[in-house]
């Protein structure tokens, strides 16, 4: 599998890494959805997630080493982080080869959840019994989806957001758990052979758009509404998703 490296290509994935961090520094998420999102509509599933991998990273351990409580948080979310890892690598070959129209279809329907659920604003309740169970079980949906689709945010944020963590260390935990499945997916991408150096030089490349996206971002955070923009936000992901996964049933 070879990421045609044109320019009219080139283009559009710095703009959607732009656009992705441009979303993450104003509302502090969506940087895979809207990349991979944006990506698959020129390109599969496969190559939109060996792209991202560089910029998720990346943000993700910018957003990880930020909080102070790396190893009570790494202590108690290790079952998740583990079965999150061996699902992503086992079920690799999701994003590989005869299944690219299955793939498609998964990451629309996991965009739409992902935005109904924001528009929804709905938060769970993890109670601390239900942990020892639970998270595993998160875990393993977890690296389904992000080894289908590309997009490591769910089920897993809902359930560190149920977890009743201080503000810091939810940001931490988010990109504790983020920057474990995008390392798993790229070991899953490598080992099918659809992550070599061209679009490893690609997605270092998309770095670029997705660093001045969020600076972008983040400056604009202070100057508008983020409840109207994170509505936006879902909204256009839900029309994102429903046309993806519509474009590959029909």
């Amino acid at each position: 599998m070879t990421f045609p490296l044109d320019p009219s290509a080139l283009a559009i994935a710095a703009f959607a890494f732009l656009l992705a961090g441009f979303v993450k520094g104003v509302v502090g998420l969506g940087l895979p959805p809207v990349a991979v999102g944006l990506l698959s509509l020129v390109m599969t599933p496969a190559e939109a997630a060996a792209i991202l991998v560089v910029p998720a990273f990346v943000t993700n351990v910018w957003q990880l080493v930020a909080g102070p409580r790396f190893g009570a948080l790494a202590r108690r979310l290790w079952p998740l982080l583990v079965a999150s890892t061996l699902t992503t690598l086992a079920a690799g070959a999701l994003l590989h080869g005869r299944y690219g129209r299955e793939a498609t279809i998964a990451l629309g329907f996991a965009l739409m959840i992902y935005a109904a659920y924001g528009l929804a604003a709905l938060r769970l309740a993890v109670a601390p019994a239900t942990e020892r169970w639970l998270a595993p079980l998160v875990g393993a949906a977890t690296g389904v989806v992000t080894a289908a689709t590309g997009v490591s945010s769910f089920p897993a944020a809902p359930y560190l957001g149920g977890l009743g963590l201080t503000k810091d260390d939810l940001i931490q935990a988010l990109g504790l758990s983020f920057t474990v499945s995008t390392i798993a997916l790229a070991v899953a991408l490598t080992g099918t052979g659809v992550l070599g150096p061209k679009i490893a030089g690609v997605s270092l490349l998309a770095l670029l758009p997705a660093l001045g996206g969020m600076f972008l971002g983040g400056w604009v955070r202070g100057r508008v509404s983020e409840p109207v923009f994170r509505k936006c936000f879902f909204v256009g992901l839900l029309g994102l998703g429903a046309h993806l996964a519509a474009r590959a049933v029909l």
